[in-house]
């Protein structure tokens, strides 16, 4: 096992990574920019390496700047996180080549999983079914006519990447050239990357992903589900396991074609298979994620597996450890991603200091935070402040449980998606397991955006109240609804004045 490791990352996934160091007794060595000098990460590492500026693309995106932060603390292995250089093959090769370990998978899978449009080459070759799509286009004549081919509506995606980024959805041929144009400007800034395909777009489909391992020596099994479909703008917002939609037929033939696509591509370490599955339990390939997944901790409660532990294992060359009769799951988990947004101005960014945070305590109650009392939100990087993971016996005692955790949640400085969550938490299609990956454009954006128009007196009024007030987790007081108004669009008018709207 490795002596110590330079965590390649900032923010919640760097304050995981030292902290999982720390158990395994290896030696943990942060990075930081100049902006994340009093950082949580930076603090909890057992030694800290100045980078360069606030902009990523000036310090964690360079890769010469980490391989000599390594080099001069004498680190033998990397681990990249998630973003930022994890589905860099490059920066793969250049670890490998400077004589260090990549806690994650080759450059080699990473070349080929870490491109969309190659995975879905290899998804083909391995049996699994995908979505209709494209090669990488490379001007607009050429995306027009494979959106033809295709039919609208079509969606635009990155190469190279993930969490949403580079990615638009085309309803016609007037949005198809801006959506090219922006999607390839967001994959630049975020990976450096511009490239671009297209996949036809399905209607009202659940997100479902299966967590895979693989070692060294050819095994390769998968820890099960996660259900990813309550999401804005194709970025996640809560993921939960099991899925609610699954049985175990379906569950089965899911996790044994992300087994076999991980043993074609050769894949190595852990990592994430995606898929999109339609109403009549239908699924296609979405992407492969080469790289630890934000939600990671939801597999990790219901497996009772260390995804962090067993990612160094394996990079060390030990191998997995257990069979897939091992994993036996039990109980149920939800991750809410709490991000400095606004859900009420269409989830924009909030910048500012933590001036309060207080997260809930209490049994199966998981909180990992990459923040504390005196934090800066940065509009540098990614607005994610904590992840708040919990556990219960089965599904309906899993969301009281997060109902109340939400209630007992305290941040002030920034606005946060933690209303928003309230609300979803006592929304009865979500509470039924009803949902597919537009469940909140339809019953949230849409619904605010409608309130705004058609009451924006009284919207505005909300607004400014808010803003003197502070951010609350929730009303404490009477939620019931005024008249004929939609409980969805009242929710950003009473839950920002203390229910006087």
């Amino acid at each position: 096992m490795f002596d110590k490791v330079l965590i390649a990352n900032r923010g919640e996934i760097a304050v995981r990574i030292a902290r999982a160091c720390r158990e395994m007794s290896i030696r943990s060595v942060a990075v930081c920019s100049e902006a994340d000098r009093d950082a949580l990460h930076a603090r909890l590492a057992d030694e800290l390496v100045p980078i360069g500026p606030a902009p990523s693309s000036q310090s964690y995106l360079v890769i010469d700047k980490i391989l000599d932060a390594a080099r001069r603390t004498h680190a033998q292995a990397i681990h990249p996180g998630y973003g930022f250089l994890a589905e860099n093959a490059d920066f793969a090769r250049a670890v490998e080549g400077a004589g260090l370990v990549f806690i994650g998978p080759t450059p080699a899978s990473l070349s080929l999983m870490g491109d969309k449009a190659r995975a879905r080459a290899a998804a083909l070759r391995a049996g699994v079914p995908v979505v209709p799509g494209t090669e990488p286009v490379s001007s607009a004549d050429a995306a027009l006519a494979e959106a033809k081919r295709l039919g609208f509506p079509v969606v635009v995606k990155a190469t190279g990447g993930g969490g949403g980024k580079g990615m638009r959805r085309v309803d016609d041929e007037q949005q198809l050239a801006a959506a090219l144009e922006q999607a390839r400007s967001e994959a630049f800034a975020s990976f450096g990357n511009d490239s671009v395909y297209m996949e036809k777009y399905v209607e009202k489909p659940r997100h479902i992903e299966f967590q895979i391992v693989a070692d060294s020596e050819g095994h390769v099994l998968h820890l099960r589900e996660r259900e990813c479909s309550i999401q804005r703008r194709h970025q996640k917002l809560i993921e939960e396991s099991p899925s609610p939609f699954l049985d175990d037929e379906l569950r089965d033939r899911m996790g044994e074609a992300a087994v076999s696509l991980a043993h074609r591509a050769g894949y190595r370490n852990v990592g994430t298979v995606e898929f999109l599955v339609d109403t009549h339990g239908n699924f296609f390939f979405l992407e492969m994620n080469p790289r630890l997944q934000v939600e990671h901790p939801v597999t990790e409660l219901v497996t009772g597996i260390d995804l962090v532990a067993l990612q160094m294992r394996l990079a060390a060359g030990e191998p997995i450890g257990f069979t897939q009769e091992d994993v036996v799951p039990r109980g149920w988990s939800m991750e809410f991603r709490i991000t400095a947004e606004d859900p009420f101005q269409s989830f924009a960014p909030s910048a500012g200091t933590i001036d309060v945070l207080r997260p809930p305590e209490g049994p199966g109650i998981r909180h990992d935070s990459g923040v504390d009392v005196g934090a800066k939100v940065s509009p540098h990087y990614d607005p994610l402040i904590a992840k708040l993971i919990i556990w219960a016996e089965d599904r309906n005692r899993c969301v009281a449980r997060a109902k109340r955790a939400i209630d007992e949640y305290r941040i002030c400085g920034v606005r946060t998606t933690l209303p928003f969550f309230a609300r979803i938490l006592d929304d009865g299609r979500f509470a039924a397991g009803e949902m597919d990956v537009g469940f909140v454009d339809r019953h949230w954006i849409a619904e605010i955006a409608s309130v705004r128009a058609s009451e924006p007196e009284v919207f505005a009024a909300a607004l400014a109240a808010a803003a003197v007030h502070g951010h609350k987790s929730r009303s404490q007081k009477s939620r019931s609804v005024q008249g004929d108004r939609s409980a969805w669009k009242l929710v950003g008018l009473r839950e920002q004045t203390d229910g006087r709207f």
